[in-house]
C-alpha cells in the first residue's frame, strides 16, 4: 500500500474522481467493466439521460449522453485517461478529474476508497 503523507495532523490520500461523457449507457457500462476489471479504480457510477448541449466545428449540437463517474487515486488518473482516450467513441471525449474533499464526507469509504485505488 502506498504511504500515506500526514500535514497537521491529516492524512492525504489524493483521491479523484473523473468525470467522463460516453454516447451511450452500453458504453459507459463497457468502459467502466474495464475499468474495474483492470484495476484503475475502486468504483464506478453509470448516470444515464444526460442532455447535453455545446458547439463542435461551430455548430451548436444536443445530445443525449450517460455520465461514467470514475473514483481512483491519483496514481492512476493517467493510466484510466490513456484507457479511456484509447476505448472511447468520441474523438475529443469528456474526461475531466476533480479532486475528493479529504476532510468531508465518510471517512470510512473515503478509506475505502483510497484502499482499492492506490498502488499496491
Amino acid at each position: 500500500m502506498a504511504l500515506l503523507c500526514r500535514n497537521s495532523g491529516t492524512m492525504h490520500k489524493n483521491l479523484r474522481l473523473l468525470y467522463v461523457t460516453t454516447e451511450t449507457k452500453a458504453q459507459a457500462s463497457d468502459l467502466g467493466k474495464k475499468i474495474i476489471e483492470a484495476d484503475l479504480a475502486a468504483c464506478v457510477n453509470i448516470i444515464p439521460g444526460m442532455e447535453s448541449i455545446y458547439k463542435w466545428n461551430n455548430v451548436i449540437e444536443e445530445a443525449s449522453e450517460t455520465i461514467l463517474l470514475v473514483k481512483t487515486h491519483i496514481s492512476k488518473v493517467q493510466p484510466v485517461t490513456r484507457f479511456i482516450l484509447e476505448n472511447h467513441s468520441y474523438d475529443c471525449p469528456c474526461i475531466i478529474s476533480l479532486n475528493i474533499a479529504e476532510d468531508e464526507g465518510n471517512p470510512e469509504y473515503l478509506q475505502w476508497l483510497f484502499e482499492e485505488s492506490a498502488e499496491r
